[in-house]
């Protein structure tokens, strides 16, 4: 998972730095206007804070607490009192990260009584200052920017784990330092306090630097008053299986958290960790897929309820290395907790939304935090909950998300799938039964795009009358037998325009051996019929009129699932099979689409 934020920081620095406003008189205190905290302090005059605090916890099992390190760049100004609230970033990566090969993916599929593993070694990469492009940005407006190297990378001591109770911990040491909860120390011993500071605590980062904020607020630690999670995970399970498949991040196929976190393991002593992280990948099961209380220990939903902070979701709808469904199902919890919120969802795919759309992002996020952190009342929390960029870039504002009015809406599966099978509001009732054979080394975009195939089947509707607009998650409900013990099933739904071009607008995956539950592998028997439920990654995508909605099913996905040999073969009961599709206007919309 090797995000990729630091590939932004030259960009995205040069963005914010226009933003600051240098070479002002100091004031002592914060200035707002039109609920914002405005850019009146020097972002060049600030004290510079190293230093690392005490976490009870002890996860390389020396005998110590874990330490974990931490830099402070605060306004001047709290040299002469003032007490400023704090924008909070940790990661695993300000240390750097070694390059490890991924586990091999051409692999045959688990059936009782078969295992597979793999591992590999690799170098210490360079080390990239601990810093952030927001850092002129927040100074400049009365914020204290606080970095944390998470536990086994760079400074801190104990060990990395890779969204496990250790690493949460360390993160929630440094706001209880920041609330006098707890201590630190600089490089010669000597105490550190945080007197310069209300306590007040806003964490926010990219990609693993926004799924610390996400484990941290599940705690409920006093102090944390608002989060931003930025293409964040809400459960390491979910990025790294589905529903008992095991299923890659995008672009990282065969990655899994041993790799990650020997990627991380980057402190000066590289051998005290190693015995943990030979634990990781036994416990993390590639054999079976299955969800255990490994996975549990990092599902961050568990502990959604106790969520207090004021969470501003943020994630590319094209992202599929986080995939949607991450934020997707954190934002439900964080409703359900009760908590502030508010999403943002844009076209783009694993990126800070500084370069997408600077000007409102910035205004957004100095908003959040102004209400949140500085306690302004500039009514952040009656304004629409969701925003959303459109496929053609415009963006709109609405109550909530899903967009209200959203409900169910069914398509039915007509024979042909070999070829062309129809997409209909109207259940077909002839009995019809059609097939297709695994051949995991062909694409999806291929499969999709050729006029017949035996390697998938592939469902379609007529040209549609009007728009159709999903918001929510689909899920398609399957009557399938498989010819082997063992077989992927991958499930796509497709945008294909009148000109004969597609778009895979989303994707889902699980093993049928899951069926009951991803906590259980069941086996399955050839050639004996079973309901298996896909659900896909949610997405919020407008199907234009004149355009065609099309299912595809296939087995092995390349660039996700593991990739068995070819023959595993799969028989579709296709007038048994439906989709539930999240319509905005449920199915009246879809009947007068269609």
């Amino acid at each position: 998972m090797r995000f990729g934020s630091w590939s932004l920081f030259p960009v995205v620095t040069a963005i914010l730095l226009a933003s600051a406003t240098p070479g002002r008189a100091e004031p002592q205190e914060p200035v707002f206007q039109d609920g914002q905290a405005q850019p009146v302090f020097d972002p060049a005059d600030v004290v510079r804070d190293d230093l690392w605090v005490t976490a009870p916890v002890d996860s390389d099992r020396d005998g110590e607490d874990d330490l974990v390190h931490v830099q402070v760049v605060r306004p001047r100004a709290t040299e002469q009192g003032l007490k400023v609230p704090v924008v909070y970033e940790a990661s695993p990566y300000y240390g750097g990260f070694k390059n490890l090969p991924n586990h091999n993916v051409d692999v045959e599929l688990y059936s009782p009584g078969y295992q597979t593993t793999a591992t590999g070694d690799g170098r210490v990469g360079p080390t990239p200052e601990m810093t952030s492009h927001y850092e002129e940005f927040f100074t400049s407006r009365g914020y204290a920017m606080v970095y944390s190297e998470s536990l086994g990378s760079g400074q801190s001591t104990g060990c990395p784990t890779v969204g496990g109770r250790n690493e949460t911990i360390g993160a929630k040491s440094v706001v209880d330092w920041l609330n006098g909860r707890a201590e630190a120390q600089d490089a010669a011993g000597a105490p550190v306090s945080a007197k310069w500071t209300t306590g007040s605590v806003g964490m926010m980062g990219v990609s693993y630097n926004g799924t610390l904020p996400n484990a941290v607020a599940t705690t409920g630690v006093r102090g944390l008053d608002a989060i931003v999670p930025i293409a964040a995970i809400s459960s390491w399970y979910d990025y790294y299986r589905a529903d008992g498949a095991v299923v890659a991040p995008g672009t990282f196929q065969g990655e899994d958290v041993d790799v990650l976190a020997g990627s991380d393991y980057t402190r000066a002593d590289q051998e005290i960790c190693k015995p943990l992280i030979e634990q990781l990948r036994k416990d993390q099961d590639r054999v079976t897929g299955d969800f255990s209380p490994f996975w549990q220990e990092r599902d961050y939903l568990k502990d959604a309820h106790n969520v207090r902070a004021a969470t501003l979701v943020v994630h590319g709808l094209n992202d599929w290395n986080v995939k949607g469904l991450q934020a997707a199902q954190w934002y439900e919890a964080i409703k359900k907790a009760g908590a502030p919120h508010k999403i943002w969802w844009h076209q783009k795919d694993h990126t800070d939304p500084v370069t997408v759309r600077k000007d409102e992002w910035l205004k957004t996020l100095n908003r959040w935090f102004t209400r949140y952190l500085y306690k302004q009342q500039n009514g952040v929390e009656t304004e629409p909950r969701a925003t959303i960029q459109r496929e053609d870039g415009s963006w709109v504002d609405e109550a909530e998300w899903p967009a209200p009015g959203t409900s169910t809406g069914s398509l039915y599966l007509g024979a042909g799938g070999p070829a062309h099978g129809t997409l209909g509001v109207q259940r077909k009732h002839d009995s019809i039964v059609e097939s297709l054979t695994d051949d995991a080394s062909k694409k999806a975009e291929t499969l999709v795009n050729e006029a017949s195939s035996p390697n998938r089947l592939s469902y379609s509707t007529s040209a549609t009358r009007k728009s159709i607009r999903l918001s929510g998650q689909a899920k398609v409900d399957l009557r399938v037998s498989f010819s082997r013990p063992a077989a992927n099933v991958t499930a796509l739904l497709v945008d294909r325009a009148p000109d004969g071009t597609s778009k895979i607008v989303t994707r889902g995956w699980t093993d049928p051996q899951n069926r009951i539950s991803p906590w259980l592998t069941v086996p399955i028997t050839p050639g004996q019929r079973y309901s298996v439920e896909v659900q896909f990654e949610p997405k919020d995508y407008v199907f234009a009129a004149g355009h065609k909605v099309e299912f595809v099913l296939l087995s092995s996905d390349y660039d996700y699932t593991l990739r068995p040999k070819p023959g595993a073969g799969i028989s579709l009961k296709v007038d048994d099979t439906a989709l539930q599709l999240p319509i905005v206007g449920g199915k009246r919309a879809l009947a007068d689409a269609l």
